[in-house]
């Protein structure tokens, strides 16, 4: 079955890696670059590199983000130089970075540094960004609007939040072979990421909401939320603030007229939306959890 999955962050990247031992290579995954933002002059990918590290089971499943093994030697050597550390690189992660950065500057696009990096770490699925534009996540908050790295980051997330502006998706194009996936998919699936910073901004491109829109197969998506809350990050408040609530009829409200089922855990029973529900426990606590969920995940899309 080829299926492309919709994804950002780490539970996303936890889906994309039980999908992935089911799959292999039959699997696409389409990465949010909103997120992304260059520190002390390297270019970094948050959301691209989580779901690197999770498909090449490089990543640290105790923290919860970045390498297994790291450590930050560099950045702290920055710190004492008096560069800004506000934003944590790792030293294997900063490895990364700087063969990225290399590669962007010789004019190579993303979507070919991210083909060369997957294919360095031997995955045999395709890894794409969204763009190869620039697109840029702004979070409107009653403090001012901020990019996303400094709201989320640097300022913790604690100002509440009002809207979002994904600066450059206007005039964003889908990176080579997003558009292509799609319309060659068997199944399409919005993995369990926060909607507004990380599924949002990859729909926000306009072919490639276009291509999800004019799908001919089924589209499920996986909730982030458990009991109306979020497992990590500030999903609940986000929702509650700009939707109104944080129940299953506003998940998919979020991807409204791209979904056909929307699967969410038993804590959120009961419910209604205005798409199928599927009831499973959702939180992946590890990787066996992970491809007990993509098992059901396929099996709604089949």
């Amino acid at each position: 079955m080829r299926v492309v999955c919709l994804s950002g962050g780490v539970g996303g990247a936890k889906l994309a890696r039980g999908l992935y031992d089911l799959l292999g290579p039959d699997l696409t995954v389409v990465g949010n670059v909103g997120d992304d933002v260059e520190v002390l002059g390297v270019s970094v990918s948050p959301d691209l590199d989580s779901l690197l590290y999770a498909l090449a089971g490089l990543n640290d499943e105790e923290r919860g983000w970045g390498r297994v093994g790291e450590t930050w030697r560099a950045l702290e050597s920055a710190r004492d130089w008096g560069g800004d550390a506000w934003f944590q690189l790792g030293d294997l992660d900063l490895g990364l970075h700087l063969a990225r950065t290399e590669s962007l500057a010789r004019g190579e696009p993303l979507s070919a540094v991210t083909r060369g990096l997957a294919g360095a770490a031997g995955l045999t699925a395709t890894l794409l960004p969204a763009t190869d534009d620039r697109l840029r996540t702004h979070v409107v908050t009653p403090a001012g609007t901020f990019a996303f790295q400094e709201w989320f980051v640097a300022r913790r997330h604690e100002d509440e939040v009002d809207d979002l502006l994904y600066h450059g998706a206007d005039r964003a194009s889908a990176a080579p072979g997003v558009v292509e996936s799609i319309a060659a998919a068997e199944a399409l699936v919005f993995a369990p990421s926060n909607p507004y910073v990380s599924l949002l901004p990859i729909l926000a491109v306009a072919s490639i909401r276009d291509a999800i829109a004019a799908r001919r197969v089924r589209s499920v998506a996986v909730s982030p939320l458990i009991g109306g809350r979020s497992v990590k990050g500030p999903l609940d408040r986000m929702l509650s603030r700009m939707a109104g609530g944080t129940t299953p009829s506003h998940i998919a409200g979020c991807y409204a007229g791209l979904l056909d089922a929307l699967v969410i855990d038993p804590a959120d029973e009961p419910a209604e939306a205005d798409v199928a529900l599927v009831v499973t426990p959702t939180l992946m606590e590890d990787r066996a959890a992970s491809g007990r969920l993509a098992e059901t995940v396929l099996e709604v899309a089949a």
